[in-house]
Parts: C-alpha cells; structure tokens; sequence
C-alpha cells in the first residue's frame, strides 16, 4: 500500500511538471495566491503592472480573465484592471485533499490575441475541526493480551491539510493504555492503543475511553470518539487473508451490484472464534457510498455508477473479525477504467458575428475544447464545413481561432452557418456540434448600375409642361443606405443647350419630365446623360446615355413658294393654242414644315374658269392641259388649286394661276383695254415711241443672248455636279424650282430661241425643259411699258 501511495504522488508531481512546461512554451505565466474565504472583491493583484503593460492597455485590448467550466473566481475591475475575487472561495469544495490547490486560468487579450498562462493557488485556513466518522469505537480485547499489543484505533477525518490536518491523538487517563501515534505513509497519522496492564474480564469486563483528535491548527480544533474496550476469553488465533494485497480494474460504466472482487480470510479457531466477519476498516464515506461489501462471504459489489472523470482509482482496507475479537486485514486496490461516455466540450470566449466584408483575416470567434476522458477517448480534433471562407486555426492548449480566409463579399452570400465541429478518437467516437451564424456587414464596394446602358424616349411635340415622358432605373448590390440611389442631370456636353429648362429628373425614381412645350421644327432630338449615386461613403455613381425624340404633329400648314401670293401683280402663264393635250402649263411648288406623311402634299384643282380644260396632277402640282385647245377656249382663265398634307388633321393652303392663251409669241398678248383706243399721237410722239421700242428690243436682245449664254452654262455645270441643290434660307422671288421637298420629281425652265431668216423679232416656242426665270417685272412697269409686257411674257 505504501508503494502504491508513493507511486500515485509520484505520477501526480510528473503530469503537474509536464503541465508547467507546456505553459511556458506556450505564453506567459503569472502565479499568485490567496487565503481561502477570503471575502469577495479582495485585491488579488495589479495586472496591468505584472503584464508589464501601459496604462488602459488591457482596456484597449479587451483583457478578459477565462476559466474552466462556467465558475469565475476571479475577476477584473472595469475601471483599474486589478485583479479581484469574484467570490468567497473553499479551497476543500474546489480541491478536496489535493495539495497545493491551484486553480488555472488564462488572461485573454485581442487586438493582438494573446494568451496569458495564470495560477491561483487557494491557501487552507484552519476551518474544519477533526471528526471521528464513529462516535463511539469497539474494542474487542482479550484478557490474554500480551503487554505492548496494540490496538489500531479508527481515525479521525480532517478537511483542512498540511499543517492544519490531524497532528496528534490524545486518550484519557487509564491505568491499563497508553495511546501511540504512527505516521503511515500517505501522511496521515494512525492512532493506537498499547497495552500496558494486563487486562482480567472478572475484575473489569470493560473499559470506557475518551480519544481525541488535534489538529496543527492555531488555535488548534479538536473531535472525540467514545472507546468502548469490551475485555474478551481467550482467542489466540486472529484471521488472516490470503493476500495482503488485491488489486483489480473495474468499467466504469460497469452496472451496479457487479461484483468487483471476493477477498477471502481463514482463522485456525474453532467455534465463535473460527467465524469470521468482513467489513471495511477506517473507509471515507467516499468508500462506503460506492461499494458494498457482505460480511459473510467478502464480496465487494457496486452500490452505484463510477465516474473515471471523478476518481480514477480507490484504495481500502478490509477487515476480517473473528467471533474472539481478533482481526486481520488486507489492503484492496480499485483501478477504474475509463470508456468514451464523454463527448467533447466546446467553450466560447470570444464571438464576433457581424464581420465587414473585404476584410480579410478577421477574428470571428474564440474558443476552447476539452474532453474529460484519458488517452483516445480524451483526444480531440476539431473542424468546420468545407468549402467555407474561414479557418479554424491552432493557438495553445486547445484553443483555437476561427478567422476568414481572404476578403468576404456581402453581395455573393451576406450570412454563414458555421458547424464547428468537435469529434474525439475513443471507440465508439463522440462528436459535439456547434453552431455560429456570421453576418456580412455591407460596404459601399458597388457603384449604381443602370438596367441599360442608354435610353430612347418619344415625346410629341407641342406637349403640355411638365409632362412625364419615361424614366431611367439603376439598381445596386449593396444594401441599406449604400443601396439607396439618387438621379440627377449632368451637364451637357453643348454649354449652349438649355437641359435645365428643357428637361428633369425625379432625384428618388429617376423619372423624367419635359419642363416645356418642345418644337420639332426647332428641335428634333435631345442627347443628355443621366447620372444615379448611391448613399454610401465614399458615393459611388454611374451614368446611362438618354435620347429624346421628338416626333411630328401636323401643325404647319403647307407654304406655296411658287406662284408666290405676296399681293403683287398676279403671275400669268402663257400657253400656245396649239399645244398638245398634257402641255405643262406650270408647275405650283410648295413646301410643308413638318415631316414625314405630315409633309406628304397632294395637289388638287379646285375651281377653274373653264372646267375641263386644265389639269393638275395630285402628287408634284404640275399643271397640264386636259386636251386641245380651240379658238372658242376664252384667253384668259384662272386656277384655284389647293395644296393639302397628309397628316391628322390634314391642313392646306390654296394658291391662284392666271393662265393667258396666245397664238404665237409675236403678238400682243395681253387683252386689249376695253377702252377704245386713243387717237393718234403727234408725230413727235411717234418718234419718240419709234426710238424706244427700237432701244427696247435691242436691250432685249441682248439680254436673251446673255440669258441663253448663262443657261448653257449652269447646265453644263449641273450636269457635271450630278444633280442640283436648293439655298437655304430665304428663297429669291425668281426661283420657282426646290429640291428636297418630296413634292418635285424634276424642274422646269422655258428655253426659247431667236428665229433666223424671219426678218421679225419672233420668239417661237419649242418644249419645257430646266428653268430659269429673269428677275420679275413689276405691275407698274408692265402697265407703263406695254411693248416690253407683250414681249416677255414670263414672269
């Protein structure tokens, strides 16, 4: 037993030594001490000092005091960072007999993570007074005893140890004892009886003996014990074991009432002194109240389920008495064998769970794992799901920090379930689960973006203001006020466009609205660019193209350019009687502000002095003779034709042609006045008209050749330039031709030519070809020079 004993405190200074050099290696260790029952908020230590930190350090760093299980001995003051006690603290509740009582725990500081390897050792106070388990102890003693016999006597239980244990046994005055203290080898010490007087059962059958127990104590507590010494006949025979010594191992998950071992004891005696009874001899309660044993056969049994996590092992003595009053003992040695009936278990210390995205390597939780069972069954790892932004990395004594692997992005996955997962190697094996939401915070890491990347919008022209003529949409990723997107107008790329007041935006929607009435004619589209930022800090924004068209309403009526309607003289086209059916007569040429069908113009002949007679073609306003002309066809007609477009409603505009009908170019063609004719002139006056008719027709003649002249020319230049082009801006009053309108498929010009041999100044009319007008002669010049009238008749 004595080698056991010393082989246990010999194993338990090994692991404690193993225990002190993995602190070490790990971090850095602090010891410090105090007195048990010492009252809660006692000073325990300046931590900042012992540290070697600066001041508000340990605040900064968040220091927090992490101990096993969910008991807190100590604490920090919030405002100092001493070290205090956070409770009354019995060193016999948190150690039992185990001595020195040190309680571990661990300083924990981020911001850096560091772990700092601590000490509380509990000093015993004499607070437990020795106490005998029996208030009275038999002794069966026979009158045969030899002097100097002892007589182990049953000890007393002390909470308190070291010098606060039992020390010392005392027995009251006899004249037959003296009491002897033996110290075994666990440190206890045992208390006996030595005789010193021959005892005689006639003359005293039994004595009455006060023991008592001192502790090393100051002052010292006592506990007494009634010995009751009951004197006995002869039994020279005292039992004895087989062994000594019986060891065995037990399950601990073994059912109760199992037999753990049958000890086994004889006694040469005869009769009551040869009946033996067994019974367990100075057992803790800690003994009795786990096994059982039966005083007749020895049999060791189980009164209820070991705990290898509680005690490992049992040490008791059993007694076999015989019906003399002798005894002998044995020593029984119980093993308890430890099975994986103990899943891991998961501490947290520390857990974040709103981390920033693109943060990388970010703290998200701390925490320890322990298995109370030995070898395998005590042997641990730990793991979370794969596929999984985190790590689960290894710190000191089974703590472990779960940290992101690289940078979260909120807008791919905003949460995650961890399964941290805790699995020890004992057979069958064992597993604890814990779970951990983390939340991706947002930041503002998404610019706005529009659903197109431009935007074509219609609005009719002439609209009313404020009119709602579509909308832009820009969404983004991110969430909360980051996410919350404002439209505006950005500046125009044209400093001279007035967007501000042709256009705007609802900032919350991006809806937009035409601020006043838009005119197609003066503006067909409108280009600007739209800009949406978000709410986040730094803004971020983005920009879509929008495009404004502006469609046509029919709301310009058609414009004649030719024949003009300016309230001058009336233009008058001359036709040949002997013109052929179809014979162009002229051609009215208008033009329309608006475009599309809304320009598309029809031409339609609405009043004639002679029905029948004149035609015009609906689609280019040419106007053609119907069929022949005869002699009973009156000179002089007039034309009303109407000008229409095609859009809805369709608007118009009507113009008057004059047309005069001639028999050839060399007479007078205009209608004489209806007034007779004035008598003669004098003859000067005939002179006078002589020389300016000649002076006349020679200017015209000159002024022909001049025109034909210019004419060759241009067509030769038109000809060479493939087509010909309309000035913008104002048109002159002589130029009837326009290109471009959609209403003219070609131009016209009369060519005439001088007739040689004639002897006359005879024009002779050929065909209609390109055209080219002289500049107009007024009414007023007409009327005072009529010759020049009859004689260019175009006009």
């Amino acid at each position: 037993m004595a080698r056991t004993k010393a082989h246990r405190k010999k194993r338990q200074v090994v692991i404690f030594i193993v225990l002190m050099l993995l602190w070490e290696a790990g971090s850095e260790s602090i010891h410090y001490s105090v007195l048990e029952e010492t009252e809660s908020g006692t000073f325990v230590a300046n931590l900042t000092k012992d540290l070697g930190l600066g001041m508000g350090e340990l605040a900064a760093r968040g220091a927090r005091i992490v101990f096993k299980g969910n008991r807190q001995p100590l604490q920090l003051d919030p405002q100092t960072y001493d070290l205090l006690l956070n409770e009354k603290l019995d060193r016999e509740e948190l150690c039992g007999s185990t001595e020195p009582c040190v309680l571990a725990f661990q300083v924990l500081l981020k911001n850096p993570v560091q772990f700092i390897q601590g000490e509380l050792q509990l000093r015993d106070v004499n607070d437990h007074a020795p106490e005998f388990l029996e208030k009275e102890i038999l002794l069966k003693i026979s009158e045969s005893s030899h002097l100097g016999t002892a007589f182990p006597l049953k000890i007393a239980q002390d909470l308190d140890v070291g010098s606060n244990t039992v020390q010392n046994y005392t027995i009251s005055t006899n004249s037959h004892f003296h009491l002897f203290t033996r110290n075994h080898s666990d440190g206890r010490k045992y208390p006996e009886l030595v005789l010193d007087k021959a005892l005689d059962r006639e003359e005293q059958p039994e004595l009455r003996l006060t023991l008592m127990a001192l502790d090393g104590g100051s002052p010292p507590r006592t506990g007494t014990a009634q010995v009751l010494i009951i004197v006995l006949d002869i039994n020279d025979n005292a039992p004895e074991f087989v062994q000594l010594l019986y060891k065995v191992q037990v399950s601990e998950n073994s059912p109760i009432d199992s037999l753990i071992i049958a000890v086994s004891a004889r006694d040469l005696d005869a009769g009551t002194y040869g009946e033996l009874s067994y019974s367990f001899f100075q057992s803790s309660n800690q003994i009795i109240q786990v096994f059982d044993i039966n005083a007749v056969t020895g049999e060791i049994r189980l009164k209820r389920m070991l705990d290898f996590e509680d005690i490992r092992s049992y040490h008791m003595e059993i007694e076999a008495s015989d019906g003399g009053g002798l005894s002998g003992k044995c020593t029984v040695a119980i093993e308890v064998m430890d099975v994986n009936d103990n899943a891991p278990e998961l501490t947290m210390s520390l857990f974040i769970s709103d981390i920033r995205e693109n943060t990388p390597d970010s703290v998200v939780a701390i925490f320890e794992i322990s298995d109370p069972d030995s070898g395998d069954n005590g042997k641990m790892t730990c793991a979370i799901q794969d596929h999984l932004p985190f790590l689960l990395k290894f710190t000191v004594e089974n703590f472990y920090t779960l940290v992101t692997e690289g940078a979260l992005d909120r807008e791919s996955q905003d949460e995650y379930n961890i399964i941290i997962t805790v699995t020890d190697l004992g057979t069958p094996r064992l597993k604890t689960q814990h779970n951990v939401t983390v939340l991706v915070s947002d930041v503002n890491d998404n610019a706005p973006a529009f659903t197109q990347t431009s935007y074509t919008l219609f609005v009719r022209e002439n609209n009313s203001p404020a009119l709602h003529i579509g909308g832009v949409s820009a969404t983004d990723r991110d969430a909360g006020a980051n996410a919350q997107v404002t439209y505006s107008l950005l500046p125009p790329q044209d400093p001279h466009l007035p967007l501000a007041s042709l256009v705007s935006i609802n900032a919350d929607n991006g809806q937009l609205f035409a601020l006043r009435a838009l005119d197609y004619e003066a503006l067909q589209a409108l280009e600007f660019r739209v800009g949406a930022t978000d709410r986040g800090s730094p803004a971020l924004s983005s920009q879509a193209l929008v495009r404004v068209l502006v469609l046509d309403a029919n709301d310009n009526s058609p414009f004649v350019l030719y024949p003009l309607q300016n309230g001058s003289a009336p233009c008058t086209e001359l036709v040949p009687r002997a013109a052929e059916p179809g014979y162009l007569v002229s051609k009215v040429v208008a033009v329309d502000g608006d475009s599309g069908q809304n320009a598309w113009l029809s031409y339609q002949l609405l009043k004639a002095t002679e029905p029948g007679l004149f035609g015009v073609w609906a689609h280019n306003g040419e106007v053609r003779t119907a069929r022949l002309l005869s002699e009973r066809d009156a000179a002089k007609h007039r034309l009303l034709v109407l000008v229409k477009d095609n859009g809805e409603p369709p608007l118009s505009a009507s113009v008057t042609l004059h047309v005069l009908l001639v028999d050839g170019f060399s007479q007078p063609y205009l209608p004489l006045p209806e007034a007779a004719a004035e008598p003669a002139q004098a003859d000067p006056l005939t002179v006078y008209l002589v020389i300016a008719l000649a002076s006349v027709s020679s200017l015209f003649l000159f002024s022909v050749l001049a025109f034909i002249a210019v004419r060759l020319c241009r067509r030769g230049r038109a000809a060479s330039l493939g087509g010909s082009s309309v000035p913008e801006g104002h048109f002159p009053g002589h130029l009837v031709d326009v290109s471009g309108t959609g209403t003219l498929s070609q131009s016209y010009q009369y060519e005439v030519c001088l007739m040689g041999g004639s002897g006359t100044s005879e024009f002779k009319f050929l065909k209609p070809i390109l055209p080219n007008f002289p500049p107009q002669v007024t009414g007023r010049e007409m009327e005072e020079n009529p010759t020049l009238r009859n004689s260019f008749p175009f006009s």
